[in-house]
């Protein structure tokens, strides 16, 4: 067991990992997962992984989990990294897509679920409850039922309802807020009062980043240990851009990279765009975004927790932030699947638009290599297809 403390990043206190602990009791703040990388490199090498499992569980050193009897597991990680030439050549940029769509319940969101219920198992935590905006409650909701915990779940009633679905079959506890994210969260804030399970809310368990921070992981091993240019994410509560930022600076500690780091960048919507309007004005965290709404409903998030930690990943790494408007999203997401088969979720084809964005600026210079972000399957989102299929009787032909 490599896991070391938990640690505040804003008051550097640290904590007992072996305890239940939501946030930090010093100033409330996230915590983060801290490691003994020098025993870690003492007895893991890079060569070590090329016979392991393709799962997220092949970096078992680096996340934490204690005891292996606890780890739930759907199967879920190593999703492809996808060249996307025919696009990239257009842009004049080496262009990738690492597609979160294929894994457990078709986003990226199992990733976290996958750690975060199999620490809480070891826990002993029996119950838990989450607000969402409808992929992290399914995924939250599917491991929940395979490891025995009474999931609570809260979600806006504009949530998709194939996630609603999800979330039902699964067996959870399911509840419709006619409001956003942020209500639900207020409801699940007095439930874990209340009932005494553990609040599974982004970023107020510590172990949800660390499923997470995989993907980084894996987006390095897939370029055999090559960082790539700039890595674009689709950014609401932005625990995937923490958990990537941070993967990065433990492999840095390991010795497994140099000292390039990927230049991050949060992509927004502009009917959402807290993070961005917060970068743009220099600014260490945002204001909470009135009114939010956008097609990408997954980052409809108009204050997250850990917007200080998005904040300083986009400072560290000289990345910025980038809104980019619905209609742009659309059109983008048809043209992904169209030239590179590629049917992505609506955030998904929110990184290829500020990709775009950032390619005519200048920002991402030519021949760059740019890695997107896909969170999820497009099929999870089939409203945002809107097409007139004509149709034929049975004696007709095809048009020439």
């Amino acid at each position: 067991m490599y896991m070391s403390h938990l640690e505040c990043p804003k008051c550097s206190a640290k904590h007992d990992p072996h305890k239940i602990i939501q946030l930090c009791p010093e100033c409330g703040a996230p915590l983060l997962v801290r490691y003994d990388l020098n025993k870690v490199k003492a007895n893991l090498k890079k060569e070590d992984l090329v016979s392991r499992k393709p799962d997220l569980w092949r970096y078992r050193e680096l996340l934490p989990l204690v005891d292996d009897k606890y780890k739930v597991t759907l199967g879920e990680g190593m999703t492809p990294l996808l060249a996307l030439d025919k696009l990239g050549n257009k842009l004049g940029v080496e262009l990738y897509l690492k597609d979160e769509g294929i894994i457990p319940s078709g986003t990226f969101k199992s990733r976290g679920a996958a750690v975060g219920v199999s620490r809480a198992k070891e826990l002993g935590v029996k119950s838990l409850a989450m607000p969402t905006n409808g992929n992290a409650g399914a995924s939250w909701a599917i491991y929940s039922a395979k490891a025995d915990i009474d999931a609570y779940i809260v979600m806006p009633v504009d949530a998709p309802a194939i996630t609603r679905n999800e979330c039902a079959i699964a067996g959870a506890k399911l509840y419709l807020v006619n409001g956003l994210i942020s209500d639900a969260g207020k409801i699940v804030g007095r439930a874990v009062a209340k009932l005494g399970c553990m609040d599974a809310s982004t970023l107020k368990e510590p172990y949800r980043i660390e499923g997470k921070k995989t993907m980084g992981l894996e987006i390095a091993e897939q370029l055999n240990w090559e960082v790539p240019d700039v890595i674009l994410y689709p950014t609401g509560g932005g625990v995937g851009l923490i958990g990537i930022y941070k993967a990065f600076r433990e492999l840095q500690q390991l010795g497994w990279i140099g000292d390039k780091m990927p230049r991050m960048v949060a992509v927004q919507a502009e009917g959402c765009a807290p993070i961005v309007k917060a970068w743009e004005e220099k600014k260490t965290a945002s204001e909470f975004w009135n009114n939010a709404s956008t097609i990408a409903f997954g980052i409809t998030v108009p204050k997250a927790l850990g917007d200080f930690l998005v904040l300083d990943a986009v400072y560290q790494t000289n990345g910025c932030a980038v809104a980019v408007t619905d209609e742009a999203i659309l059109k983008d997401q048809a043209e992904l699947a169209a030239a590179e088969g590629a049917f992505v979720c609506p955030e998904g084809a929110a990184n290829y638009t500020a990709a775009k964005k950032l390619r005519e600026s200048g920002w991402i210079k030519p021949g760059e290599k740019v890695v997107l972000l896909n969170t999820g399957a497009g099929l999870k989102y089939p409203d945002t297809v809107q097409v007139a299929v004509p149709v034929l009787e049975p004696e007709q032909d095809i048009p020439v």
